[in-house]
Order: structure tokens, then C-alpha cells, then sequence
């Protein structure tokens, strides 16, 4: 009866402190950042993303132009897969991929807002067994048009170099690795590599910095720069 008795008090601890950390990471904290980060989100403009607690995200580094078949068809080609949309079963499967080691080509990527609206697109290319490091992009399509009249696409592209907690708000999350200009050329050249593009650009972005930091607290250095990349497109 005592040993039952303790087993239930130890289960019970344990989900007090389970319902303790998710109110704490998920809620309490996640509105202190709002409340420091409301400056610094107006102070990086509009080159920036945001998580959905209005937090500072990934800068917008690359872009492309193009027809939305015409990027998919494009990434396909350079050997990128499509991200899943985030739910419960395709959260479980990134999760055993990191905890067997196995692959998840296609584990979703977590949202970020730009200018008010979560990603358009997501692709990624796997580095090694799991979905625990990898390259990945995310796109939103703008109501601006390239030179030829197609659709602009801006884009945010990172390496994530593992997963674990949020160094802001103690959430579970990939974390980034810091040179974030090496992961835009990858990108492109990626595309460039495949023939997918006619020519590229250059835009201003966030401007240089050595000391950016995301929104899961990860701390990443740019010289500030976009690069755009202009599709070739089915009949060019």
C-alpha cells in the first residue's frame, strides 16, 4: 500500500511539473518576450520574421521570382523536399526521427510570420539520418512582382543544427546555426546547380550584424543581404 501510495505521489509530481512547464514556456513566458522584444521588432523593419508571439524570428535572406508551380518544380529539381504542415501525427514523426535517428524527409518546420501571415512554402534537404539537422527554407508570396511580371517570393533560410529548448522561453525547437549567409547561398546555389535559374540579385535586407538572435534565442551574423533568384520557369 506504501509503495503504491508513493508511486502515486511521484506521478503526480511528475505531472504537476509537466502542466508547471508548459504554462511557464508556452504561455507566461512567450508574453514577457513580447513585451521586451516590441522595440527590437520595429527596429529590424520589414526584412525580419516573427514567431507567433510577435518575437523576433529568422531574417529574410533569400527570394525568388516565379510562378508557385514554377518553385515547386524548381526545389523538386535541385533535390529539396517539401515540408509537412505541422501536425499531430507528422510532430510524433520528427520526434522519433530525432530519437531513432532515422530519416523524415519531409518533418514539418515550424511557422513564422511575414508582414502578418505564416509561410507560404517550406522545403528542406536533410544533413545525415534524421530530421534533427538539416537545411530548410521557408517562403511568402508578396504582392510585388519581379521585373518580368511574375511573383516575387521572399524567404527565410537557416541550417537547424539540432533540436532542444528555446534559450527565450523554454520551448522544444530547432535550433540554428549562426552563419546564416552560408545557408542563403546554399539555397541558390542549390537552384543554380539544378538549372533552375536564369539569373540572381541582390536586396537589402535586415542590414549587417554580428549579433542578430532569433526567436528561439539562437544567436546568428549576416552581412545583411538578400539574394534573389529568378526562376527560369517551364518555357524559359
Amino acid at each position: 500500500m506504501r509503495h503504491r501510495t508513493k508511486t502515486r505521489m511521484a506521478v503526480s509530481g511528475l505531472v504537476i511539473l509537466l502542466v508547471a512547464y508548459l504554462l511557464a514556456a508556452y504561455f507566461i513566458v512567450p508574453e514577457i518576450w513580447i513585451l521586451r522584444d516590441a522595440s527590437r521588432v520595429a527596429d529590424f523593419g520589414k526584412m525580419v520574421t516573427t514567431t507567433e508571439q510577435d518575437i523576433p524570428g529568422d531574417p529574410i535572406n533569400v527570394g525568388l521570382v516565379g510562378s508557385k508551380e514554377e518553385v515547386i518544380r524548381a526545389f523538386a529539381a535541385a533535390r529539396w523536399d517539401p515540408a509537412d504542415k505541422i501536425t499531430l501525427r507528422t510532430s510524433a514523426e520528427i520526434g522519433l526521427s530525432v530519437v531513432l535517428d532515422r530519416p523524415d524527409l519531409d518533418a514539418p518546420v515550424s511557422p513564422l510570420l511575414f508582414e502578418g501571415r505564416k509561410q507560404d512554402l517550406a522545403f528542406e534537404k536533410p544533413v545525415g539520418k534524421s530530421a534533427d539537422e538539416r537545411n530548410h527554407v521557408r517562403f511568402w508570396l508578396t504582392p510585388k512582382d519581379g521585373a518580368d511580371g511574375r511573383p516575387l517570393w521572399l524567404g527565410s533560410a537557416s541550417f537547424d543544427r539540432g533540436v532542444g529548448f528555446s534559450h527565450d522561453t523554454g520551448q522544444i525547437t530547432h535550433h540554428i546555426g549562426p552563419d546564416i549567409d552560408a545557408e542563403r547561398d546554399l539555397t541558390i546555389g542549390d537552384l543554380l546547380k539544378a538549372g533552375q535559374l536564369s539569373s540572381t540579385y541582390e536586396i537589402p535586407g535586415i542590414g549587417a550584424t554580428k549579433t542578430g538572435r532569433n526567436g528561439g534565442g539562437d544567436p546568428y551574423f549576416t552581412d545583411g543581404r538578400a539574394l534573389v533568384g529568378v526562376l527560369r520557369g517551364k518555357d524559359r
